[in-house]
């Protein structure tokens, strides 16, 4: 059954074009109500009797969701059309940006993949007496609680667990956490006056499922604010501990962790033969949920919050990320650029943002200008793994630029890198990031805005995030014959090799994580492919003669994709079998070096050896008196007769 749209104008304060949003959606539409969750919800009640229905209403959702339980109906679907296009200065010429954010949101969304984490509710206090004890106090009724007390003072309760200790280090997160202490001090409880405590000791080991942080210092976990199950405050804040009590007594249960991203160990460029190569996502991660783990990485997503940044800055798709995955992100750009188009629009601008720029959007629909008729708003969980890709692809789908709008909370690294890579190759003026912090000024950026003219005929990109860069990346430069500078650690580019230094050693080729760098088995070549390599530097890291350097750029001509030769040499023909084997600059200077002076090839002899192929050297060295691989003669096979003469000579 097709899915029918609700429409309503809020008490006249919009204007709506029906005809227009079923054409571009080609989608039934009801007719333009005024007041349809006060006044006409019954009218309501009955479309959505009638089957599928989407409500262009964002504000009053708990009314109609009410309205759907009390019908026994499966909750409508919603789209927020008056904040995002009808409440706007230009509100009257919004109808293409009305049908797009309605097609939007008729698209089906993949199910994030998760898994359960259990809380039994046993919860970690650390703190001085005075605040900690009370915490406990409240939170023992609801709460299996231990109190890590961090000055003198002496507790008067035994409604709670307390020791004193160093906390050496503190792992994992909501269900899970681990810690390892230092000069443990456990309660003694016998006795008269304050409680003993038993001798200190270190190295022990606790675990809980909740940790409360009253100490008002340096976290012990790094992003603590993004550390699920993790609560700290500055306990000289009376609101905030209570808070924090509050929220650590609803942390016991059930609890539904989305595994935000997917590791692919077999594609990941972080090392090779213990030599490290690319470190993008270690080095980006802001909560300490990726380590090493070998020749690649290893993500904890306990402890991974899902800023998407890794996968964004990561060269070889490795990580990908799955909330939502790329592929249901481009289909949501494209079903809004295609349908603005179908629906009248010409240059449609992008304004990619989170849960903070939807609420700067209602306010300036509200209280100011609202947002332009041409921009097109798309919201995101997070926003910090909008890379470079999907700001490309966002310009090959039609859209004349991309803005993102940042929160106060945004890890804004990655987005800064992956920013000025898009400009490298599409333009500077094609994107940008608006840092403002009032709703009026949000929008005066996007008037003023002179945004580019967009992509004559769009194209479609597909694949992981390398081939939908590159797909993009030559639809908007068909024109390009040179490769395009990159900046530096940029995941495309090119390998220089110092012929004059290279010694064809291959030492690249067998640590090149990507196959971008190639031997041929039949002669001594280096060859390379552009489009694979990661620009990981692992080569120019185990290069003995420092004669390979990177050149981050993107060539987007059919050359990338075919192997180029970087150097080759004649190989050496062995002196015995005639045989081609090595490179013959090297035997030559090998023999210049050893022969006549090292021990080992001081006769002509064993020097001509090293003129010699592998079969031919071996059986060389095994003819001569010397052998290194010589043994005892092979002793005579004792036959009948040997035994029956030897009885007869006795």
């Amino acid at each position: 059954m097709s899915t029918k749209i609700l429409l309503c104008d809020c008490a006249g304060s919009q204007s709506i074009d029906a005809e227009k949003l079923a054409s571009a959606c080609d989608v039934a539409c009801s007719k333009v109500h005024t007041a349809l969750c006060t006044r006409e919800i019954e009218a309501a009640a009955a479309l959505m009797q009638e089957g599928d229905t989407l409500i262009a209403c964002g504000q009053e959702q708990d009314v109609f969701r009410a309205l759907a339980e009390e019908l026994e109906l499966e909750a409508p679907g919603f789209v927020d059309l008056r904040d995002r296009a009808g409440w706007s200065e230009q509100g009257k010429d919004a109808a293409p940006k009305m049908a797009a954010l309605a097609a939007e949101a008729m698209l089906p969304q993949p199910i994030t993949p998760s898994v359960d984490v259990f809380s039994e509710g046993t919860c970690f206090i650390i703190g001085p007496g005075a605040v900690a004890f009370d915490a406990a106090e409240r939170l023992a009724t609801a709460l299996a609680v231990t109190v890590l007390v961090t000055d003198d003072a002496e507790p008067m309760s035994r409604a709670y667990d307390v020791v004193r200790g160093r906390i050496k280090s503190l792992n994992g997160a909501l269900g899970g956490f681990t810690l390892a202490l230092d000069a443990l001090q456990q309660l003694e409880p016998g006795g008269r006056g304050a409680f003993a405590w038993s001798e200190p000791r270190d190295k022990a080991k606790s675990s809980c499922d909740i940790v409360l942080d009253l100490t008002g210092g340096t976290p012990f976990v790094q992003a603590p604010a993004k550390r699920e199950g993790y609560l700290s405050v500055d306990p000289k804040d009376a609101v905030a501990v209570e808070r924090m009590m509050f929220d650590a007594a609803q942390l016991v249960g059930t609890f539904e962790k989305p595994l935000y991203v997917r590791v692919e160990e077999s594609l990941c460029a972080h090392s090779r033969a213990e030599q490290v190569g690319c470190t993008n996502c270690l080095d980006i991660c802001p909560t300490g949920a990726i380590t090493p783990a070998g020749e690649h990485v290893a993500i904890d997503p306990m402890i991974c919050a899902g800023c998407g940044a890794c996968a964004a800055l990561c060269p070889s798709t490795a990580i990908t990320y799955e909330d939502p995955p790329v592929s249901a992100l481009l289909s949501r750009m494209h079903i809004l650029a295609r349908t603005y188009r179908r629906a009248g629009g010409l240059a449609p601008r992008l304004l990619v943002h989170d849960a903070h720029g939807a609420e700067m959007i209602r306010l300036a629909a509200r209280f100011g200008r609202g947002l332009p008729s041409d921009v097109i708003p798309i919201e995101l969980a997070v926003i910090s793994g909008f890379g470079h890709a999907e700001m490309l692809a966002a310009l090959a789908h039609g859209f004349a630029r991309v803005d993102v709008v940042l929160a106060p909370t945004t890890e804004r690294e990655a987005l800064g890198r992956e920013l000025e890579l898009a400009q490298a190759i599409a333009g500077k003026d094609a994107f940008g990031l608006i840092d403002e912090a009032d709703p009026d000024a949000l929008c005066d950026v996007l008037y003023e805005q002179n945004a580019p003219a967009p992509l004559a005929d769009p194209v479609l990109p597909l694949g992981n995030r390398r081939q939908i860069a590159r797909l993009s990346a030559q639809a908007l430069n068909p024109q390009a014959e040179a490769p395009l500078p990159l900046p530096e650690g940029a995941p495309y580019g090119a390998v220089a090799v110092n012929t004059d230094a290279c010694t064809l050693c291959l030492s690249c080729v067998s640590l090149c994580p990507s196959g971008a760098l190639i031997d041929n088995p039949d002669k001594p070549q280096l060859n390379f492919q552009q489009d694979a390599c990661l620009q990981c530097g692992m080569c120019k890291t185990i290069c003995p003669e420092n004669a390979i350097t990177l050149v981050p750029q993107l060539d987007l001509s059919d050359a990338a994709l075919s192997q180029q030769v970087l150097n080759e040499e004649e190989p050496f023909a062995c002196v015995e079998c005639g045989a081609l084997f090595g490179v013959k600059s090297t035997v030559e200077r090998i023999m210049e070096k050893l022969s006549g002076t090292h021990p080992m090839f001081a006769t002509s002899d064993k020097a001509r050896m090293i003129q010699m192929c592998d079969n031919c050297r071996v059986n060389a060295q095994f003819q001569q008196q010397d052998n290194p691989f010589q043994s005892n003669p092979k002793p005579k096979v004792v036959t009948t007769d040997d035994y029956f003469s030897k009885r007869k000579d006795h």
